[in-house]
């Protein structure tokens, strides 16, 4: 049984991730074109990350989104050419959402872009820190994503 004490520790860490992610979206978001915000720029990355060629369903799966969240995000993504919407081979009543040239562009751009501010956090963490977090990182990304996958109907937290 995990101590109460333990309990908090791992609540804090849910806390500083949960901020660190509100910063660096304020971060991103400020490099992103006019009309591209931080949930687009997720499914492109997610996309080149994981694999393009999802399904809309997938993909709102994968983020944790109702399909109409993620139809929306998808629209914008159409009308600002980052995406495109093909025939599922497999399912001719699905789509499958690929990546154009200039998603995968506006993607690397926007990373090259990120250089100044990630050098700026560089100086504050060294690499071997963060060498050190990114595996343990992973790992509690990867419980989350296999318990959500396992567990569709109820907490992402529940022991697999």
């Amino acid at each position: 049984m995990t101590e109460n004490s333990d309990l908090i520790e791992y609540f804090a860490l849910f806390t500083e991730v949960g901020i660190i992610e509100q910063l660096s979206r304020n971060l991103l978001e400020a490099e992103l074109p006019d009309g591209i915000i931080a949930p687009h720029f997720a499914v492109l990355n997610h996309l080149i990350r994981v694999a393009d060629g999802q399904t809309p369903l997938k993909l709102a799966t994968a983020f944790q989104v109702p399909k109409t969240s993620m139809t929306h995000t998808l629209a914008g993504l159409q009308r600002h050419r980052l995406v495109e919407m093909r025939p599922n081979p497999n399912d001719a009543r699905s789509k499958q959402v690929w990546l154009t040239d200039e998603g995968r562009q506006l993607r690397d751009r926007t990373i090259a872009d990120l250089g100044p501010i990630l050098s700026r956090v560089a100086q504050t963490t060294t690499p071997q820190e963060v060498r050190t977090v990114l595996p343990i990182l992973q790992k509690l990304r990867e419980h989350l994503d296999d318990a959500r996958d396992q567990h569709d109907n109820s907490s992402p937290l529940t022991s697999s």
